[in-house]
């Protein structure tokens, strides 16, 4: 057992933290989580230096250290859960109805790209399986060009998706066809790692957006949006908050994709369900 392990944060400091996370993030912290948030903030409280926890919530909520250090402590607590083709129905669902519908409504067509954005992006696996979806919608009808935002509030996770480079393990889930056609291997080097190729990359912007802002500097007429699996980890407010804001963003007849655990119920949006988990702006098109 090490001098580390025995450093807790008393209630009041969990409680402080519990509270300054949800009003900046959105995300909810229970007390069950105050083992999980103590060891991701460990590495905070050696990067700045301070001797235990207790110290570290001093410097945040007594000397005025939250202003500078808000970015370190969201990027720290926040639960960056992803994979290649998760949820694959959805992918499935973009490429077979959603991307033909809005071709078939002049949404989409040479002068218009199709714009998508991946909402809470975490390290790129999303947008970057998005992005093969479109290039694979290309080959088969070259009038399609798409343009991708991908979005998180974790600074470390966008440059990290940023420079496309995984775990060999990681692509596991991607087609074999699309990993030769989409997927680079080291030549030399660290041979367990790979790169997304340079015309996926370029496919796609990055930038850190937190998703409880009152405004998002994002068009506000995008085909796709893919926001799953952080719902969950918002209250009903908060929830019903960010949807709306999304909805704000979506244009009509463009489909708003949320994780298989989330539900859109209770909230009046102007959406209907076309599939699990799979809505559909409503409004002149």
């Amino acid at each position: 057992m090490t001098l580390e392990s025995l450093d807790h944060l008393s209630a009041r400091d969990f409680q402080r933290l519990s509270e300054f996370i949800h009003s900046y993030s959105g995300i909810k912290m229970p007390v069950s989580k105050q083992s999980m948030v103590e060891g991701r903030l460990r590495r905070r409280v050696r990067a700045l230096g301070v001797a235990t926890l207790g110290d570290y919530c001093r410097y945040l909520f007594d000397q005025d250290g939250l202003e500078s250090e808000a970015v370190g402590l969201i990027d720290a607590v926040s639960t960056n859960k992803t994979d290649f083709f998760r949820e694959p129905d959805h992918f499935e669902f973009l490429a077979e109805q959603a991307v033909p519908a809005l071709l078939a409504a002049q949404q989409v067509s040479r002068r218009a790209p199709l714009k998508i954005w991946s909402a809470a992006c975490s390290i790129g696996a999303e947008p970057y399986t998005l992005a093969m979806v479109a290039a694979e919608i290309a080959r088969a009808n070259p009038d399609v060009r798409t343009s991708i935002l991908a979005t998180d509030i974790c600074t470390e996770v966008i440059e990290t998706a940023t420079l496309g480079i995984y775990p060999e393990s990681m692509i596991m889930p991607v087609p074999v066809d699309l990993r030769h056609r989409y997927v680079m291997r080291a030549k030399s080097g660290a041979r367990d790692r790979v790169r997304i190729v340079p015309e996926l990359r370029a496919m796609v912007g990055f930038g850190r957006l937190n998703l409880m802002d009152r405004t998002y500097p994002v068009d506000h007429d995008m085909h796709v949006i893919f926001c799953r699996n952080i719902l969950i980890y918002f209250d009903k407010k908060t929830q019903q908050q960010v949807l709306s804001q999304l909805c704000d963003h979506l244009r009509p007849g463009g489909y708003l994709f949320l994780g298989h655990s989330e539900t859109l119920a209770g909230f009046g949006l102007p959406l209907r369900a076309v599939a699990t988990t799979v809505f559909q702006r409503l409004g002149d098109t």
